[in-house]
């Protein structure tokens, strides 16, 4: 079981789970095309952010395999919803996870999803017990690689054409962390 104590404060930021108010910061990146380019969704309508919003905000715990944890990202300073980020329990008998993100552009660049990601990977595996977590990105996706990288993951699959994307065949790039790697601070904040 997994209930994280919020909110998580870092330098920066704060990770909390999503309220009703969070809507309209959510759609504002939810809607646009380059940041869901990559993504199996398009940009979507304000409904729609909404009834994400809705199974997100039923999201901020997790207690059995096949349950997602939801993680709103905020700046600590504005209070601003800058970022989604989420951990969904793969399996219990091999104690695996699977991370995800996605922020505002306007605030990329800047190292904070780095320092909210890292603080996912802190919860799958010191306070879940995880021994691998997984991130998965579309293989055009630089950004998201770029990011797991960063954390200390390690490119494990390049899945040629594996998948259709919006009427495209893609490549799926599939990265992983052990706990052992996390314990020996794979994930510096740099």
């Amino acid at each position: 079981m997994l209930r994280p104590d919020y909110p998580i404060s870092t330098e920066r930021l704060l990770l909390r789970p999503f309220r009703d108010d969070d809507l309209d910061a959510l759609n504002s990146f939810q809607s646009r095309a380059d940041v869901v380019r990559y993504l199996y969704w398009g940009p979507r309508s304000r409904a729609e952010s909404a009834a994400g919003l809705a199974k997100r905000i039923h999201s901020s715990t997790l207690s059995e395999e096949g349950q997602f944890l939801a993680v709103a990202v905020e700046l600590a300073e504005t209070g601003q919803l800058i970022g989604d980020l989420n951990l969904e329990y793969l399996s219990a008998e091999h104690r695996q996870g699977e991370i995800g993100f996605v922020f505002h552009p306007d605030h990329h660049g800047k190292g904070l999803a780095l320092e909210a990601t890292r603080e996912v990977l802190r919860l799958g595996f010191e306070d879940l017990g995880l021994h691998r977590i997984i991130g998965r990105c579309d293989g055009r996706n630089t950004s998201s690689a770029a990011l797991m990288e960063r954390l200390g993951m390690r490119q494990e699959a390049r899945l040629r054409e594996n998948e259709v994307v919006k009427g495209v065949w893609t490549d799926e790039l599939v990265y992983a962390m052990l706990e052992d790697e996390w314990k020996a601070g794979a994930a510096p904040l740099n």
